[in-house]
């Protein structure tokens, strides 16, 4: 099965391990990966923000980039729902409609494709230790990705998985939020941290890196000793024992 790597913004420039380790999965559960050069940013921040017109330009740049693929593979709900998206953006355009229908049906975001495309649960992960799963919103609530991540961890050997209390609320990164509303992010993520101390877990598991960035900031400013990995380095170890 051929797959094309949206590797995003945030793995490309600070968690290049996170798009190594999808990588090294797909392809050893039989997937011939395909990176396009030509992709940029999903438009995600811009939209955001207001700027409409400068984030069309970059979505279309998407469409072009992916168009010959069969399916498009992302390690982040946040930006596999972004994708989904398109068509609504795009809707009632000549142009570009139909190319935003044909992104958005073949995006899958890492967990939801191996679950729900190639039937896999167990990968032959093992990684030691306690560890907790945050459930980031855009995955959630707009991707519509619950139980997928889950249920690939529940097979992960040595790993001890201890339910996130107020899993539900943010971290309070929220893309530009955590930038306008400072002291109110800061807040939120400390909230979360002492969720994360409440289950006494070894690792801060996620599957969208600007929660993970957010939350692991804060924790590494903290001085606390909670690892935080991000889903697809989880599943691509290998007899980690805790604190390696």
């Amino acid at each position: 099965m051929k797959v094309s790597l949206f590797v995003t913004c945030l793995i490309d420039l600070f968690y290049t391990n996170a798009g190594k380790a999808t990588v090294e999965l797909l392809e050893r559960l039989g997937c011939e990966i395909d990176f396009p050069e030509a992709q940029t940013c999903c438009g995600q921040p811009a939209y955001n923000s207001g700027y409409v017109k400068e984030a069309k330009e970059a979505m279309k740049q998407m469409m072009r980039a992916f168009a010959d693929t069969d399916y498009v593979v992302t390690p982040s709900g946040s930006c596999a729902a972004m994708l989904k998206e398109y068509p609504h953006i795009f809707h009632g355009d000549p142009e570009w409609e139909d190319e935003a229908k044909r992104l958005a049906a073949k995006t899958y975001e890492l967990t939801q494709f191996l679950v729900d495309v190639l039937k896999v649960e167990d990968v032959g992960a093992s990684l030691h230790g306690r560890a907790t799963y945050h459930t980031s919103c855009h995955m959630t609530r707009l991707l519509g990705v619950k139980e997928a991540p889950l249920r690939l961890l529940k097979h992960v050997k040595g790993l001890e998985l201890a339910p996130l209390p107020n899993a539900h609320q943010c971290c309070g990164f929220g893309g530009t939020f955590s930038v306008k509303m400072g002291p109110i992010s800061e807040q939120m993520v400390d909230e979360k941290i002492s969720h994360i101390e409440e289950v006494e877990a070894d690792y801060l598991i996620g599957a969208d890196c600007g929660c993970l960035m957010n939350i692991g900031g804060r924790i590494e400013r903290l001085g606390k000793p909670i690892r935080v990995m991000h889903i697809a380095e989880v599943l691509n170890q290998r007899n980690e024992k805790r604190g390696e």
